[in-house]
């Protein structure tokens, strides 16, 4: 029966359970990190996107810009035009010099457009330079994103088959071990990040590494009951006892 069992075959129960705890622990903290490493890496790709994105926008805005600096060009030209035909149907010199002015002036403003669209092919071939070599990286970095997310993806799916396999192996060994110790030390596991039970070596507390006074270390090789440490609250044994 359970309930008979010694204080150190329940240790030696309990140092069972701790080695399969041990180990599912550690496969649940991967479980854990990798989907945080996962999301670490697509906010890495959105960013590049994001990035991409801006100098799209960048580039389309200047094509507006663009687009309207030649429209303004055009009404200059078109001005130009008519003025000059204004001119044959002139009939004084007033007239004709005050016209004159007139197209120096549009000529004048038509230069500046000129000079900025112009200004505006630069940086055209700028933006749309970027915008290819952003291109580019986005490509490589959505290869990489999605070949890590498959390694990862894959990864947690072993964790997972590996995780069930010792829960399984789990749940044959701790109905042998009796409930309120059992409960006892699921509690201790729990609060200490999967290790509830470790040894006392060199005088010291192998989950805490706190001295462990000489009393309690009479206690434990009493084997009435099962000793915690006075710091961490670990289950503490002797080895050289079992």
């Amino acid at each position: 029966m359970i309930e008979t069992l010694s204080i150190k075959e329940q240790i030696k129960k309990l140092i069972e359970l701790q080695k399969l705890d041990g180990d599912i622990y550690a496969l649940k903290r991967e479980l854990r990190e990798k989907p945080e490493y996962l999301v670490k890496l697509k906010e890495d790709f959105e960013n590049k996107k994001a990035n991409l994105k801006q100098h799209e926008e960048q580039y389309k805005t200047l094509q507006v810009t663009h687009k309207t600096l030649e429209g303004d060009l055009k009404t200059q030209d078109d001005a130009i035009a008519k003025f000059n035909a204004q001119l044959s149907l002139l009939k004084t010199n007033k007239e004709y010099t005050a016209k004159l002015h007139e197209i120096e002036n549009f000529k004048a403003d038509r230069s500046i457009v000129e000079d900025k669209i112009l200004l505006s092919y630069d940086a055209l071939d700028a933006t749309k330079a970027n915008v290819d070599k952003e291109k580019v990286v986005v490509a490589e970095e959505e290869k990489k994103y999605l070949a890590e997310k498959k390694v990862i993806e894959d990864s947690v799916k072993i964790l997972e088959d590996k995780a069930k396999v010792l829960e399984s192996q789990r749940a044959m060994i701790a109905p042998s071990v009796p409930k309120a110790i059992l409960s006892r030390y699921d509690r201790v596991l729990e609060h200490t990040d999967g290790l509830a039970i470790v040894p006392v070596k060199d005088g010291t507390c192998g989950g805490c590494y706190m001295t462990v006074p000489a009393q309690v270390a009479n206690q434990i090789k009493m084997s009435k009951e099962l000793v915690f440490c006075e710091t961490c609250a670990r289950i503490i044994y002797l080895v050289d006892d079992l």
